[in-house]
């Protein structure tokens, strides 16, 4: 018999992993505002191959966004102040979910609002709809009942969406956690309590920059939320702190701009990974990372994914 082929032997690898009932034939999925509705990116990446696309957040009704500026580039990374612009759910449902149905991958609508009944309402259109795998639900959003502060921004307050949610659907529920926080292994635990089938971690970073010749903002909204490779340390810090913390699979994010960079979300225990800003970079980031994935498998003999999955070996305690 002939030697099987490098391809061959790729295809013997099995990438496959779960996130709650939802099973996923990878763990490369897109980050929610870096991929826009999949379609855009079509031209440059097999969507097919993807484990998830996760979409644009949606709202209750359209958002126009902040005003620009609103986007720029920050030392390893960058800041944006776009505002969660986009169509409404409902236009979402009719004009942009029947592209994503030709394909054989997980749709995972990436969900928003400003009140306790705008995240149920959205979750509840959502609930049923032929296409979608997954909800997946932003708590950084100011709470306007609340005096502004996040949802995410403490325990009780995730919480309490969280179980509203939960209440309006029987999909995945994936709670993508802010890194403004104290302690976020807190945080995941409480939504891990009030029914989060996973979390997702970390949001943006709020910073900021100032133009110093005309001594104003960079951005019109003055702060915006920083990615890209700057904040990959922290996230992976965080992401072995809720994986410590919680049963349910952590999906991690944060700077992931390379196959080597993943894997390092991975072997800390991450059950998936999300690509934001890389994709701004590079197109088909996506595809290098999960061929990079597959080769790194090979060459290290590993038959199964979930075999390198928080295989972390850390020697000490990690409690300073």
């Amino acid at each position: 018999m002939n030697p099987k082929s490098e391809e061959d032997r790729i295809e013997l690898q099995d990438l496959t992993i779960a996130i709650g009932s939802m099973t996923l034939k990878n763990p490369v999925m897109t980050a929610s505002g870096t991929f826009g509705y999949g379609e855009e990116y079509a031209p440059f990446v097999d969507l097919n191959r993807l484990g998830a696309v996760v979409v644009k957040g949606l709202s209750l009704e359209p958002r126009s966004g902040n005003p620009p500026p609103r986007i720029m580039e920050t030392p390893s990374g960058m800041l944006n102040a776009v505002g969660l612009q986009n169509i409404g759910v409902r236009d979402f449902i009719a004009r942009k979910l029947p592209f994503l149905r030709r394909y054989d991958t997980a749709v995972i609508a990436n969900i928003f609002g400003e009140t306790v009944d705008e995240y149920r309402q959205v979750a509840e259109i959502l609930n049923g709809t032929e296409g979608i795998h997954a909800i997946e639900v932003n708590i950084s959003c100011p709470n306007v009942k609340r005096g502004g502060i996040s949802f995410g921004a403490c325990p009780d307050a995730a919480a309490e969406i969280t179980r509203h949610i939960r209440s309006e659907t029987d999909l995945p529920l994936i709670v993508k956690l802010t890194p403004n926080v104290t302690d976020i292994a807190q945080i995941a635990l409480a939504v891990e309590a009030a029914g989060a089938d996973a979390v997702s971690l970390i949001n943006t970073v709020t910073g900021m920059s100032v133009d110093i010749e005309r001594r104003r903002p960079h951005l019109a909204n003055v702060t915006g939320g920083l990615s890209g490779p700057a904040i990959r340390p922290i996230a992976l810090r965080m992401v072995w702190q809720v994986v410590r913390a919680v049963k349910v699979p952590v999906i991690g994010i944060g700077g992931i701009m390379t196959a080597s960079d993943a894997l390092e979300f991975l072997i800390t225990g991450a059950r998936a990974v999300e690509i934001g800003t890389a994709n701004f970079i590079q197109p088909a980031a996506t595809m290098e990372i999960l061929d990079g994935i597959k080769d790194y498998m090979i060459r290290h003999k590993i038959g199964k994914i979930t075999e390198l999955i928080g295989s972390l070996d850390t020697g000490t305690q990690g409690n300073c």
